[in-house]
């Protein structure tokens, strides 16, 4: 056996060794505290009860568009989720992989095994990533992180955006008159995908939800689920710590 040979065997066993011990640690998932889109993944992992070590990266030092970081997200953004060998960025897929991977016979957050329900799910999935968050989050960006920058919210942009809200509100009020989640009598990922933009929005702009009585009451049931809860007392926590 060469040199060359005997040290490329010893670094395959170091490198193999060390994906054993990343399998045996479980999840990691890349993130920040107050981030909306960390907020999103938590929300499914806890709602599964699966285990995963939540690893914080400081956009303050700029962590996130280190080389390390860029490894687990090209576009140095959170999150970034772990899984042994396999490495996801994007929340929306991210939770779709943990609800495939960890459904149970309790709950299977995509209805898979019922492809109108499933289809359901996917639709309001859709509906909360191409009408809901483009108008919720100018209103997030303008009052809560344009003010850490020195800026002044643009009180323009935030009316622009809470009378789209409105209006998609009132497609939401009349499809939770009929059903008590969004895609059905089930909780799905669908709902949960509202969770972080919601918990901020009823700090800025809560009779957007409680005027409309049936999205009142589906705010309040996801947002009381012990899952759920325990990833807004979090981003309370965050939000009280940074005032």
């Amino acid at each position: 056996m060469s040199l060359f040979t005997a040290h490329s065997s010893v670094f395959l066993r170091e490198r193999e060794r060390e994906r054993e011990r990343e399998r045996e640690m479980g999840l990691k998932l890349y993130g920040a505290p107050a981030s909306t889109c960390s907020a999103r993944v938590k929300a499914a992992l806890e709602e599964l009860g699966v285990a995963y070590e939540f690893v914080p990266i400081n956009f303050a030092t700029g962590e996130h568009k280190q080389p390390p970081h860029i490894a687990r997200n090209p576009f140095g953004q959170v999150p970034a989720l772990q899984d042994g060998d396999l490495t996801l960025f994007e929340s929306r897929a991210i939770t779709r992989y943990i609800a495939r991977k960890y459904k149970n016979g309790v709950t299977d957050l995509l209805k898979q095994s019922d492809a109108a329900a499933g289809a359901l799910v996917d639709v309001w999935m859709e509906v909360e990533s191409h009408q809901y968050n483009p108008a919720v989050s100018p209103i997030f960006y303008q009052i809560f992180i344009v003010p850490l920058f020195g800026g002044t919210p643009d009180q323009a942009v935030i009316a622009e955006n809470v009378e789209k809200l409105s209006k998609i509100l009132d497609v939401y009020e009349d499809r939770l008159s009929k059903s008590k989640y969004l895609a059905g009598d089930f909780i799905s990922l669908a709902d949960l995908h509202h969770l972080p933009y919601t918990f901020y929005l009823m700090i800025t702009h809560p009779s957007l939800v409680n005027s409309r009585p049936h999205v009142k009451a589906w705010w309040e049931d996801i947002s009381s689920r012990p899952a759920c809860k325990k990833v807004t007392d979090e981003m309370a926590a965050v939000a009280n710590a940074s005032k």
